[in-house]
């Protein structure tokens, strides 16, 4: 996979987005995701995310939108009306499943950040983490570890790692960050 950077030198650095197509039991998270997405659109960077209009998804979207962003929105053909697509993009690709959205969106950005989110939000998480660990890409991913949402995940991955399951240089791409400026720090340039 070719970094689009390398495809387009001047083109806008964009980081893709990994979260929740709900709201979760507390509206601090919906917050945080609308906050974050106002952040990348100070930042000049563009959204790459899941295309949806719901949960934190469409608050992450809206809120870079809200700050005069550039929003690419990738949706599966079947999710089109069940995540209820964003339809005030910059962009929406539809795509056939959730495969090739994972490979578009993994295609399109320079860098992820995960949101807290379920099991698509892991999904998507651990294909970056995967590809990264056997040399396809060597984009940074970063966890907004609002409230100490990812730490089971950390714990997790340290046991993997203390197990002899997973190298601990696999896992160096990961950083995970309690605030949304060092979770973008995180993932500069």
């Amino acid at each position: 996979m070719n970094t689009p950077s390398q495809d387009s030198p001047t083109r806008r650095r964009a980081i893709g987005v990994f979260c929740g197509a709900k709201s979760g039991n507390d509206p601090r998270w919906v917050n945080a995701a609308f906050d974050l997405g106002r952040a990348l659109a100070a930042r000049g960077w563009a959204l790459v995310y899941g295309g949806g209009n719901v949960g934190l998804m469409g608050a992450v979207a809206d809120g870079t939108l809200a700050g005069g962003g550039e929003v690419i929105g990738v949706i599966p053909q079947r999710l089109m009306e069940r995540e209820v697509a964003h339809r005030g993009l910059t962009r929406l690709e539809v795509v056939p499943d959730m495969a090739e959205r994972k490979t578009r969106m993994i295609e399109l950005s320079d860098a992820f950040v995960a949101l807290p989110g379920g099991l698509g939000t892991l999904d998507e998480l651990f294909e970056v983490l995967t590809l990264a660990q056997i040399g396809y890409h060597r984009k940074p991913v970063a966890l907004y570890n609002q409230d100490g949402y990812w730490d089971p995940l950390l714990a997790a991955c340290r046991a993997m790692t203390g197990h002899g399951f997973v190298h601990a240089a696999d896992l160096a791409v990961m950083r995970a960050a309690d605030s949304i400026d060092a979770t973008l720090a995180a993932v500069a340039p």
